[in-house]
């Protein structure tokens, strides 16, 4: 039975979740949120539900990138170099981004009378993000339960995983990674130096995978 909605950004961890879990999917929904990589995003996202055939939306959230401070709205300059564990990668957090966006998720879920979000964030994240630990995803479906008629249900399967766990999963389903983007740049190419490259880039290393990326 179709009875989730995901959130999907267009990356690797979600469009692995997406693939994973595309019987259960009857929407998927994309945020515009003015992001440097958004356009890239957007365009994987849609690419790959075309190939599944699910419904794929997006919603614009514009005032984001107009009233929140963020390296990740402020264009490709500003984005820093390096492993996300690093203190100057917390620029790149966008406050509270998850909480909104799950927020309307779960809003336009029961609007469609569906029963489920969700979302992959994994434990790569927590280094640098407050919105994809443990705590939040647990005290978030808590709200998301209690604020429903349905009880909605969050399910964030990847939270206590890694990305090279996440890669491994892919690969076994035979997913192409090279229709997923994860450049914070946003460029035609990936810069192969930004936090989440780095991270893609030892992703399929350590899952001893073939990168199917374009690095400048």
């Amino acid at each position: 039975m179709k009875n989730y909605l995901i959130v999907l950004s267009g990356g690797m961890d979600s469009v692995t979740l997406l693939h994973e879990y595309k019987e259960k999917i009857a929407l998927a929904l994309t945020f515009d949120y003015g992001s440097n990589h958004n356009a890239r995003e957007i365009e994987m996202a849609r690419l790959n539900c075309e190939e599944l055939g699910i419904e794929h939306i997006v919603i614009p959230l514009q005032f984001m990138s107009q009233y929140f401070k963020s390296s990740l709205l402020s264009g490709a300059d500003d984005i820093p170099e390096g492993n996300y564990a690093d203190e100057n990668m917390k620029s790149t957090v966008v406050p509270f981004r998850n909480g909104i966006m799950l927020a309307i998720a779960c809003g336009l879920a029961e609007s469609r009378e569906l029963t489920g979000v969700l979302i992959a964030n994994h434990s790569g994240d927590h280094a640098i993000y407050p919105d994809c630990r443990s705590e939040f995803v647990e005290n978030m479906g808590k709200a998301m339960a209690a604020g429903t008629y349905c009880n909605m249900e969050l399910i964030a399967p990847y939270t206590n995983i890694n990305k090279v766990e996440i890669a491994k999963r892919g690969n076994t389903l035979g997913l192409d990674y090279a229709k997923t983007y994860s450049c914070y740049k946003g460029g035609e190419k990936h810069c192969g130096k930004c936090g989440t490259c780095v991270e893609r880039k030892e992703a399929f290393e350590l899952a001893g995978i073939k990168d199917p990326t374009e690095y400048l």
